[in-house]
């Protein structure tokens, strides 16, 4: 049997399509003339096998429970039906559950039923074709097979009869009466499968009239499907049990798919806007699929990245047509305009040009985008604010097009473009079709924070926003080896840094998975102490200052807000406030199905002692670029060693985050001395006072770490202090100079690392049980600490091929993530991730050195 979507109506399609989006949905639907065609032998009712198949595939899908709810005996429905285990089977008009629902009745109910069974069965005796069914809280009469005189008398018989009954519950179907001794009938068991799976939509179809109750039931996002003819509650019907297997079909494939996001571009293969204030993510064919408003870590305007189209998107490609279906042309490619934030995707005849504008107002952000070319193309514009958990309305004006019912104004200015409005049922879309003519291109412009539709000089924003970044760049002192890569890289990071306050984000994105289809979905948006200090230090090396002198600004400013600097947490929003509770967006699937997609983020809550040391490096290196000490600086110096000095023996949760018990990790400890090392050597270079107490800590501290982080038996200096498992991390032994490269200790450490925790063209972290499920990738940061030990202990060819490894794993326009899978060979995790790029420069450095 062919079954072919195409065959419903299509307000349905449409409603199973939304339906299919929900976060937790229950498919549960009656047995006989829905699943199975109605037959003169009751026993011989089958269902047909495509509609098994379908259940049998929705039920092995994540958050999605199936069920048939039936008037059989639940042992009679089992038998019959032969349905996969994963099915929910539920009896007897709801009386029976296969599981977790188990009805032990009273005895004044069996005695109840007893008498039920002896009055009917002398009401039936001798009634040819009316059979008798007896179940565990009820007893039913068929008449299917009876003549029509017989049915009337044997069913008006028991309606006048122990139908009147005390205690006695009728429910009347096709050609069927059951009286049951429960209070109980179909809407009462979806109600009850409903709160048992935590549903936040049902669907269910039924062609009987018992399945009414279930019907009633039915509210908001639910979908109730009749079968057949007759009065209904249901809002849509359809015809037949092949019309029910087409259904069950249509919605696995379109739930599998937002689930899974089968869609999902390959992480390395998007690429950022930026204009220091927001950033937005494309697709290699110019999908806008990222972008937060009023700022960076603010819900997402445009979420398709993490929940596919229906989360909002701002797509612009060829125009496909009415030519049977064919799909629109992939592009020739995409590429940055070098020494720019600006992206230019590009077709045959066809060129979109985007970039975010400078020079707006702080609360305002301006998505440009300028369309080129001799061909026909396609503009759907389906903003979602607040993840898509706001309906949306668009309202076509002169100037463009008007975003209702949103809490920040939205507007897209587009002059002269005839919109289409379309609705989901919750959102609208605007869709357009443009006839592009050579020479004359199409500006959009997408203005958030304003309802201004007024028109702009656009060549002149253009050129603004591409003079900010080049002129910028032409300030850098870059490395001869990977120039134009290590270009990219600084611009990312710069991209990173949020211009207002001065912090500088971690990565640009929430949720981006470390592992396809797992739980380590992170939400990166933030500013890490360590993260923004080791970035501002990266660009520091490359000859700008700015950024470093503004992320320590507002590092003063956060620490003015807690008791002592030993009390700073790891990581704050960009405005130097604390977080709010890690919760969960359960209406997105998360990228191709990794779920859940998370915002907010724990870790700000645990202890992190590494954090002191980074931000100390920093201003060393400031230092050291500007010959001085800025008063501001040196407060800060003095604090994160006060820090120190009260905390350094403490366990704590180390610089990945663990969600498990605090350990004494020696890359805690070692960033611990660092932050004593560096602040004598400023002391000491710049004429600051120095603590008289520094340096026997700093000593002491060295002399733990030697002590208790080298283990013996392993020939490295471990993860912690407890234990014999490797981490990455633990290279800062050597690295920060602790202990000397040359070493014999360190040496050793860097080849049980290598041996342990490289793969291939990456590192792994660690190898050890986090407390996690799942897996994840190999961290770039970690594979260029490895490059940096080789380096130190004369193995520069090793370190040249890693490098050049790390080098192939970047994106066409020269973006990496956090992580890579080298079995799978993609990336992983959020993106762009500052840690990669800046370990990217270290190393191109070193080995240009």
């Amino acid at each position: 049997m062919a079954l072919t979507a195409e065959a419903l109506p299509a307000e349905l399609r449409r409603v199973i399509v939304q339906l299919a989006r929900t976060p937790r949905l229950l498919v549960a639907c009656d047995y006989d003339g829905t699943l199975a065609p109605i037959v003169a032998d009751p026993t011989q009712a089958k269902p047909l096998p495509e509609s098994v198949h379908a259940l049998r595939s929705l039920a092995a899908l994540p958050a999605t429970t199936t069920a048939v709810i039936s008037g059989r005996a639940l042992r009679d429905l089992a038998t019959l039906s032969r349905l996969p285990a994963e099915v929910h089977l539920v009896g007897s008009h709801g009386s029976e559950f296969d599981v977790g629902f188990v009805h032990g009745l009273e005895p004044e109910a069996t005695q109840l039923r007893t008498e039920l069974q002896v009055a009917v069965q002398d009401i039936v005796r001798g009634q040819t074709g009316v059979t008798l069914e007896a179940k565990p809280a009820s007893v039913a009469v068929h008449v299917r097979r009876a003549e029509h005189d017989v049915a009337e008398t044997v069913l008006d018989a028991v309606r006048t009869g122990p139908a009147q009954w005390d205690g006695v519950q009728v429910t009347e179907g096709k050609a069927v009466i059951e009286l049951a001794v429960v209070q109980t009938d179909k809407g009462n068991a979806l109600d009850a499968l409903r709160h048992q799976v935590g549903a936040t939509a049902a669907i269910f179809l039924g062609d009987d009239v018992t399945d009414e109750k279930a019907f009633a039931r039915l509210q908001g996002p639910d979908l109730g499907i009749k079968v057949g003819e007759g009065e209904s509650l249901a809002a849509h019907r359809i015809s037949s049990t092949t019309d029910v297997a087409t259904v069950l079909a249509f919605l696995m494939e379109e739930r599998r798919t937002w689930l899974y996001g089968e869609q999902a571009p390959p992480i390395e293969r998007l690429t950022m806007l930026s204009n220091e204030r927001t950033i937005a993510l494309l697709t290699p064919d110019a999908r806008v699929t990222w972008m937060c408003h009023p700022g960076p870590d603010s819900a997402a305007v445009f979420a398709d990245l993490l929940g596919g189209p229906t989360a909002g998107h701002f797509s612009i490609r060829p125009h496909a047509g009415g030519n049977g279906g064919q799909r629109s042309p992939l592009p020739l490619g995409q590429r940055y305009v070098p020494n720019t934030m600006t992206v230019e995707t590009r077709w045959s005849r066809l060129l979109v040009t985007d970039y975010l504008a400078h020079g707006t107002d702080s609360h305002r952000t301006d998505l440009v985008r300028v369309i080129n070319g001799s061909t026909t193309v396609s503009v759907e514009f389906a903003p979602r604010p607040e993840f898509g958990q706001v309906p949306v309305r668009i309202t076509p004006e002169a100037g463009g097009l008007r975003v209702q019912g949103t809490s920040e104004p939205m507007v897209l200015h587009s002059p002269g473009v005839q919109w289409e409005i379309t609705s989901d049922g919750m959102h609208q879309s605007a869709k357009a079709v443009l006839e592009l003519t050579e020479g004359e291109p199409v500006v959009l412009e997408m203005r958030g924070g304003t309802e201004d539709l007024t028109p702009t000089d656009e060549p002149a924003r253009r050129a603004e926003a591409e003079a900010y970044w080049s002129e910028w760049m032409k300030t850098l002192s870059l490395p001869e080896v990977e120039r134009d890569l290590v270009a990219r890289s600084a611009l990312t990071l710069r991209g990173l840094v949020h211009s207002d306050t001065g912090a500088i984000m971690a990565a640009a994105t929430t949720s981006l998975p470390e592992e396809i289809g797992g739980v380590r979905n992170w939400d990166y948006r933030y500013c890490w102490l360590r993260d923004g200090a080791m970035t501002a230090q990266a660009l520091v090396t490359l000859g700008s200052n700015g950024e470093a002198e503004a992320f320590l600004d507002w590092l003063h400013r956060v620490l003015e807000s807690v008791p002592g600097p030993e009390r700073l947490h790891p990581l704050y929003s960009l405005q130097g406030t604390g977080l709010g509770p890690e919760a969960v967006i359960d209406s997105l699937p998360g990228y191709a199905g990794s779920r859940p997609v998370r915002v907010g983020n724990l870790a700000d809550q645990q202890v992190q002692l590494d954090v002191f040391g980074p931000v100390v490096e920093l201003i060393a290196h400031l230092a050291q670029a500007t010959g001085t000490v800025r008063d501001s600086d040196w407060e800060l110096v003095t604090a994160m060693a006060d820090a120190v000095g009260k905390r350094w023996f403490e366990p704590d949760h180390g610089i990945w985050e663990e969600r498990d018990a605090p350990r004494h990790h020696v890359y805690s400890k070692v960033m611990c001395w660092v932050t004593l090392d560096r602040a004598v050597k400023i002391a000491e270079t710049y004429g600051r006072e120095l603590d008289e107490a520094w340096v026997p800590l700093r000593d002491q501290i060295a002399e733990d770490v030697v002590k208790n982080g080298w283990h013996p038996d392993v020939q490295a200096f471990t993860t912690a202090y407890e234990g014999s498992d490797l981490d990455a991390a633990s290279l800062y032994v050597g690295l920060s100079g602790l202990i000397d490269p040359s070493d014999e200790r360190f040496r050793a450490t860097v080849t049980a690392i290598e041996a342990e925790l490289r793969s291939g063209s990456t590192v792994y972290r660690y190898r050890r049980d986090d407390g996690l499920p799942g897996d994840e990738g190999g961290f770039h940061l970690c594979a260029a600490w490895l490059i940096e030990a080789y380096l130190l202990t004369g193995r520069r060819t090793e370190a040249e091929e890693l490098f050049q490894q790390i080098v192939d794993t970047a994106g066409p326009t020269g973006l990496l993530s956090e992580e890579y899978d080298p079995i799978a060979e993609r990336s992983l995790g959020n993106h762009p991730q500052a840690y990669s790029h800046l370990g990217l420069i270290r190393c191109a450095q070193l080995l240009s050195a």
